[in-house]
């Protein structure tokens, strides 16, 4: 009988569901959320062409290794740009997802 009252209370629906409104500042924190993704976006950038800039001096002075950091910044800030860019998508698919497990 204690293995049936355990996957009973595993089963156990609380019934909670995400829903706007509910708390004071919900779009103050949204702004602040927007804000800062949008700062790292602008940071990206500078990011960016750094690593271009490094990578483009490395290959014209022969440094094989300012070269290879340059490539390493230039892929790392295109993956950051994608991650902020999706950020909203991923987030929205995840949870989509995890409510449907029962």
């Amino acid at each position: 009988m204690h293995l049936l009252e355990t996957a009973q209370y595993l089963a156990y629906d609380p019934g909670i569901t995400p829903s706007g409104g509910g708390l004071p500042g919900l779009a103050v924190l949204k702004n602040v959320v927007n804000s800062i993704n949008l700062f790292a976006i602008v940071a990206v950038v500078g990011a960016l062409a750094v690593s271009l800039g490094v990578w483009a001096w490395g290959h014209h002075t022969g440094g094989h290794q300012a070269e290879a950091n340059g490539k390493k910044g230039a892929v790392v800030a295109a993956g950051a740009a994608l991650g902020l860019g999706a950020a909203n998508g991923i987030v929205a698919f995840f949870s989509a997802l995890g409510s449907q497990v029962h």
